[in-house]
């Protein structure tokens, strides 16, 4: 999937300043002198497939206008999106509809289920929108609820269920239909930090099996660094970086980024690739490239090494790295506050 030059501008008439907006005007003077507000500027961003993408930005920063431009809830002032080499924009209402029916999925922030439906009748909705019977609806809808561990919970009505159960019946929903891409909307921002914590990690095993191309929006960087494969961060509806997410932490692209990961635990997701030498000295303890740094430094401890080989997903020696680097990495660079040792 590809976004090429969107631009959104709301207000009157925003062709108008679209000109001021190429030539770099402040998103505070857009409005203070012309009466428009900035949504996005320019977005380009290529999203791998069957990868999750998250966009990731403060209130304000236009990530949750940038993923409803792809099921069109948004029209843009002007941009491109792509699905599948199909210009999105250019769709007629009823390809528009095919295409919201079969090839997309979203999940919401506020879960956004039908209260006077059960939990099968919610998970099968999708279904029979795409002209499924009944009764097939019903017999794949229980694959679903079973997946994201609702089982015994058909009839239950969204009011018998709690915040994470309602927001697993949305994914439920969202996946039932077969769609390739899942858009997700904040989608665990209301649940409590357990709860949340929960609906990450189910994500990510149900993402290890089905390999969907999920766009997951966040405000929450933590989040972001968990659960994507790459992380594109807005700000005032610029894309300030985007990029692998321990990339994000060590090489920021400006003072922003770097004080937005300042206070990030930098062991949790950096992983030992990224700080490895690709030719050193052998040694007795070997590492996989995918640790992360903190199971790296358990197994140092665990060893009593200062050096490790390092081993891709095949067994294969590709690196080295000593112990001192792979401590070194979990300091924040130099102007964020936080000193590094001599």
């Amino acid at each position: 999937m590809q976004i090429i030059n969107l631009f959104k501008i709301f207000g009157p008439n925003p062709n108008s300043v679209l000109p001021l907006i190429r030539d770099g005007i402040s998103k505070t003077s857009l409005l203070r002198d012309h009466g428009h507000v900035l949504g996005l500027s320019n977005i380009s961003l290529s999203v791998p497939a069957q990868k999750i993408q998250v966009v990731m930005g403060l209130s304000g920063s236009g990530k949750s206008t940038l993923i409803r431009h792809i099921n069109r809830l948004v029209e843009p002032t002007f941009g491109q999106v792509f699905v599948d080499n199909a210009d999105i924009l250019k769709l007629s209402r009823d390809q528009l509809l095919s295409f919201r029916r079969n090839n997309v999925s979203m999940v919401f922030q506020n879960f956004a289920l039908l209260p006077h439906r059960n939990v099968e009748q919610n998970v099968a909705y999708g279904i029979i929108n795409q002209g499924c019977s009944e009764a097939t609806a019903f017999k794949r809808c229980k694959e679903w609820i079973d997946k994201v561990g609702l089982i015994g919970y058909e009839k239950h009505f969204p009011c018998q269920l709690s915040g994470g159960m309602q927001q697993r019946v949305g994914i439920a929903r969202a996946l039932a239909t077969g769609a390739e891409l899942l858009l997700m909307d904040e989608a665990f921002s209301s649940l409590d930090p357990l709860t949340r914590s929960d609906m990450q990690n189910i994500l990510l095993k149900l993402q290890s099996e089905l390999k969907k191309t999920i766009i997951f929006i966040t405000h929450d960087l933590n989040e972001a660094l968990k659960i994507g494969d790459r992380v594109a961060i807005l700000r005032d509806g610029l894309l300030v970086q985007e990029d692998e997410p321990q990339n994000i932490i060590l090489k920021p692209a400006d003072k922003y980024i770097s004080n937005f990961t300042s206070e990030i635990e930098r062991g949790k997701f950096i992983k030992v690739s990224a700080v490895m030498e690709k030719s050193g000295q052998g040694a007795k303890l070997t590492l996989s490239s995918d640790m992360t740094i903190n199971e790296a430094l358990q197994e140092f401890g665990s060893y009593g090494q200062d050096k490790a080989n390092v081993i891709d997903e095949k067994g294969n020696m590709i690196g080295f790295v000593n112990l001192k680097k792979l401590i070194n990495s979990m300091i924040p660079p130099e102007g964020t506050g936080i000193k590094r040792p001599n």
